[in-house]
C-alpha cells in the first residue's frame, strides 16, 4: 500500500493583523478604482497619466488583496513582490509630483506619497511586507516540525 503524502497546510495571512490588512486594501482598491472609473469616464484628456496610475493602484491593490485571503506561500511570496512593486511606486510618484507638480494636473492615489489618502498608501505595502515576512518566518519552525 503506497503512503500517501499530506498537502502542506496554508499559511494564513490574515490571521490577527492580516485582516487589518485585508480591510485596508479593500478600502483602498474601492477608493482606487472607484476613482480611476469616474475619472477615466468624464475627464480622461484632462490628466490620463495621473488617472491611468490611480486605476494601477487599484489593480495592484486588489491582487493584493486577493493573495492575502487566498494564503498560502506562493500567495505570500507573490502579495511580498507586488507590496514592493507598490512601494516602488509610491516613493517614484511621490518624488514625481513633488519634483515636477506640472507633469500631474490631478492627483493620484500616490501623489505627495498618499497624502490625500492619509498617507495610507506609502504605511500600506512597509507594514504589509513585514506582515508577510513575520508569517514566513513562523511558518518555517513549523514545516521544520512537521
Amino acid at each position: 500500500m503506497a503512503a500517501t503524502q499530506e498537502k502542506p497546510a496554508k499559511t494564513r495571512l490574515i490571521a490577527g493583523p492580516g485582516m487589518l490588512l485585508v480591510w485596508l486594501y479593500g478600502v483602498m482598491v474601492v477608493g482606487a478604482v472607484s476613482r480611476s472609473v469616474v475619472q477615466i469616464s468624464t475627464q480622461f484628456d484632462e490628466a490620463p497619466l495621473a488617472y491611468s496610475l490611480s486605476a494601477v493602484a487599484g489593480v495592484v491593490y486588489g491582487f493584493i488583496t486577493y493573495s492575502l485571503v487566498r494564503g498560502g506561500e506562493t500567495a505570500r511570496r507573490a502579495a511580498f513582490v507586488c507590496c514592493a512593486a507598490e512601494l516602488v511606486g509610491v516613493l517614484t510618484v511621490g518624488t514625481w509630483t513633488l519634483v515636477d507638480p506640472s507633469a500631474f494636473p490631478d492627483a493620484t492615489v500616490w501623489s505627495d506619497y498618499g497624502m490625500g489618502y492619509i498617507f495610507i498608501p506609502v504605511l500600506l505595502p512597509l507594514s504589509a511586507m513585514y506582515w508577510l515576512r513575520k508569517a514566513r518566518a513562523e511558518q518555517a519552525p513549523a514545516a521544520a516540525r512537521g
